[in-house]
This record gives structure tokens, C-alpha cells and sequence, in this order.
């Protein structure tokens, strides 16, 4: 067994598909959301966005809204991937009252990027070297949301699988794991994991929720291989989003609530955790992701264009709300 996962890390195993990972810097933060608000200024609570610069108030597709062509640049390593994604925004909310927003960081290896995001697109298992299933790549105009910014509690969550934070000792460390916010000081700082679903009905490019056009597997899971349900027969990429959330420069409890409490919340106000949601416009460049998935690529691609961490640092969006970010929530 232990020689097997070493030829795997060692890249002996050759994908018959494909896993893409990859850095996005950050485009701009501000209430702006699209999806759950279009057209509103500003939007119920502050998000952090990457990829695009086409992002906007209002994106829709029915009225001719197209990423691809309205973006002139994107925050993302591949310079073929004009989507959008994005997550709400974390604060700390200190012992007098004041809240003060939590700072992003890059993880190992894109030390450079201004905050961001890691962003996956597998076929399998995130670590199954051999990728070997076939994906359905996003269409033009596909959109959807995973999580909810109004639950408060674990019970509502468990509709939602693979939302979760990491305490972090160091880049290097994925352990311990909660679904909702730590409750102790984390060294290395908070790791966000958003796991979209992996199944879609083959005809809706989006749904009033956000959500009823996509599900998951109808029994195990996307990494075990689980089965879509007939009602959404289409096995889609595993999109995953990483975020890296820097608490660490909040770990002197002397600043937390007296009571000892955790002292994070969401920008929803959500101070459990079980509000986690994220946000994703598909918008890569023709058929680029499909020839992707379809191809033998781990990691790096060299079917798609990539380009350097200093472009993608200087792809961003425009402020159009105009207000404060500290203490905005």
C-alpha cells in the first residue's frame, strides 16, 4: 500500500481524466451578489470575489449577460477561466464591540497572490491519482449556490455535505475538521472548504433556488463513486473552493468575549459557522474546460493558457458600492 500511494505522489499513476487546481487572486470585495441579488446596491452582506472582471450588480444570461466576453481579464491562473466564484466575508468581532475583517491569505506554492482562493476541478476523488471517470464540463450560463446564509444551526445544515472548516497548525496541516467555526485559536489560521454538488438535470442552467438543478450522488458520495439520481442523471466536475482565512492575527483570547467564546462571524451575522455558503457563474472560454476534464491533466493542464501570479493580481473589479470594508458587514 505505502508503495502505491509513493508511485502516486510521484506521478507513476498517469490520469486517464483530469484534476485542476489552481490559484485565483482577489478581484474585489464588496456587497455586490449577483445571483442571490441581482441588481441591488448593495447586496445583504459583503462578499469576496475572484476570477472575471465582468462581475457585476446585474449577470444574466437571459438578457445576453456573457462572462467570457464581457471579461477583459480574470484573476485566475488559467487565463481561459472567466468565472465567477465567491464566498461571504469573515470578521472578528473584538471585546469592545468593534469588528474588524479577517484578512485572506495564499496557500503554499502562490505565496504571491493577493488573497484569493484555491480552486479544484476533479473528476474523482481529490486524491485518486487516476481520475479515470468521464465529467460533463458546465455550460454557458450556468450558475449555482451552495450552503444558505440564513441557517443557524447544525440540524438545517445537514442538508448541505462538505462544508467544513480547518483549524489549522500550518499550510501543511488539513486536521482537525468542524462544520461549524472552531471554537479555540488556531495557529496556521481557518481553512473554508466549499464542495458544490455533482449531479444536474441535464436541462436547467439554473433554478429559483439556485440549487434544485443540481444534487447529489443518491447514495455515497461524489468520492466513492455514488450514483446521480435519475432526476439529475448528469455527473458534473466536483468543483471545490478553498478559502484561507488568516485568525491567527486574532488569537490573544484577552481580545475575545469575556465569556471565552468564539469571536468570528460570518458577514451574513452568522457567529456559528453553519451559514457557510459560496457562489459560482461558470464562465471558461468554449469548450476549454471540457477538453480539460477529458484530457490527462493532474494539477497543471497544458491543454489551457496560463498566466503569471502578477497579471492575475492585477485583474480586478471595480468598487461600485463605495463604502468602508472594516466594520462593514
Amino acid at each position: 500500500m505505502h508503495s502505491k500511494i509513493f508511485a502516486a505522489a510521484l506521478g507513476l499513476f498517469a490520469p486517464a481524466n483530469a484534476l485542476l487546481r489552481f490559484g485565483c487572486a482577489q478581484s474585489s470585495v464588496q456587497r455586490l451578489d449577483p445571483l442571490v441579488n441581482p441588481g441591488q446596491i448593495p447586496s445583504s452582506h459583503l462578499h469576496q470575489i475572484i476570477g472575471g472582471n465582468s462581475f457585476n450588480v446585474t449577470m444574466d444570461p437571459a438578457k445576453g449577460f456573457d462572462l467570457v466576453q464581457k471579461s477583459t481579464c480574470t484573476s485566475c491562473q488559467f487565463s481561459e477561466d472567466f468565472s465567477n466564484y465567491w464566498t461571504a466575508t469573515i470578521f472578528f468581532r473584538a471585546r469592545n464591540g468593534s469588528f474588524m475583517r479577517v484578512p485572506q491569505i495564499p496557500q503554499q506554492g502562490i505565496e504571491s497572490t493577493k488573497g484569493g482562493m484555491m480552486v479544484y476541478y476533479m473528476t474523482d476523488a481529490l486524491f485518486d491519482n487516476a481520475q479515470k471517470s468521464k465529467v460533463t464540463a458546465f455550460k454557458p450560463g450556468f450558475r449555482m449556490l451552495i450552503g444558505d446564509a440564513t441557517i443557524r444551526t447544525r440540524d438545517q445544515a445537514r442538508r448541505f455535505r462538505q462544508l467544513t472548516y480547518i483549524c489549522m497548525e500550518s499550510q501543511a496541516n488539513r486536521a482537525p475538521e468542524y462544520i461549524g467555526f472552531p471554537p479555540m485559536p488556531c495557529k496556521g489560521g481557518w481553512m473554508v472548504n466549499h464542495l458544490f454538488p455533482t449531479c444536474w438535470d441535464g436541462k436547467n442552467l439554473d433554478s429559483p433556488d439556485h440549487r434544485s438543478h443540481v444534487s447529489y450522488p443518491e447514495s455515497g458520495t461524489f468520492e466513492s463513486g455514488g450514483p446521480c439520481p435519475a432526476t439529475h442523471p448528469v455527473r458534473l466536475p466536483q468543483l471545490m473552493l478553498e478559502t484561507v482565512w488568516d485568525t491567527s492575527k486574532f488569537n490573544n483570547k484577552n481580545d475575545w468575549p469575556a465569556d471565552g467564546s468564539q469571536p468570528f462571524v460570518w458577514s451574513s451575522g452568522d457567529s456559528t459557522g453553519f451559514s457557510s455558503h459560496a457562489d459560482y457563474m461558470f464562465g471558461w472560454k468554449d469548450d476549454s474546460l471540457q477538453r480539460a476534464m477529458d484530457s490527462s491533466c493532474y494539477v497543471n493542464c497544458p491543454t489551457l493558457k496560463t498566466q503569471s501570479i502578477s497579471q492575475q493580481n492585477k485583474c480586478t473589479v471595480p468598487d461600485m458600492v463605495k463604502e468602508p470594508l472594516d466594520g462593514c458587514k
